[in-house]
């Protein structure tokens, strides 16, 4: 993402305005709000990212749509993005202002991928497992993948955990063949 950076400045500047101002929870309500009108509302985002509309219309917007609805520190981070030229990136800041939440309150993200719809008594396992391993606070997101023929997949954030029945045959095809099975 080319504006990973500028996103992430955003974020943090919105997390550190809302620790101080004790408003957090406001904050990450508002937040996930926003979240949610983005992902249902199409024009919501198109009027955001349009070169078309003027900054200074926007501000307008923002502050007719959301004055009574979002916390004073949510509406003038909008005003600000709006008066900065950028508004088009809130989806992007909004991915990273929840990140940097997660990392506050030591909460980590793990995506599972499965061929098979898992039971509960499994995901539980795998939350556990993962518990342990980060020393955090697991949040499961569960996917099916016909690619997975058996076992799992798991990736938090860069890493991959690949527990699948694939991995385990090409570890023991490498065994029989002399290899350590670690390349």
């Amino acid at each position: 993402m080319p504006y990973y950076r500028v996103a992430r400045r955003y974020a943090e500047a919105l997390m550190t305005a809302a620790e101080e101002q004790k408003s957090f929870d406001a904050v990450v309500s508002d937040m996930q709000s926003l979240d949610r009108l983005l992902k249902d509302s199409r024009e919501f985002g198109l009027f955001l990212k349009s070169p078309v509309i003027s900054s200074e219309k926007k501000k307008n917007v923002i502050q007719e749509v959301f004055k009574k609805k979002l916390s004073a520190l949510t509406v003038s981070f909008l005003d600000l993005m709006a008066e900065k030229g950028r508004e088009g990136l809130l989806a992007d800041i909004l991915q990273q202002f929840f990140v940097l939440r997660d990392e506050r309150l030591g909460i980590v993200s793990v995506d599972v991928k499965a061929a098979v719809e898992l039971s509960d008594d499994q995901r539980e396992r795998i939350r556990r497992k993962f518990e342990r391993l980060t020393q955090k606070n697991v949040r499961l997101a569960f996917s099916l993948d016909n690619q997975v023929k058996g076992g799992f997949v798991a990736r938090i954030g860069d890493t991959m955990f690949d527990a699948s029945v694939r991995r385990q045959l090409e570890l023991l095809r490498k065994k029989f063949r002399g290899g350590n099975g670690m390349n």
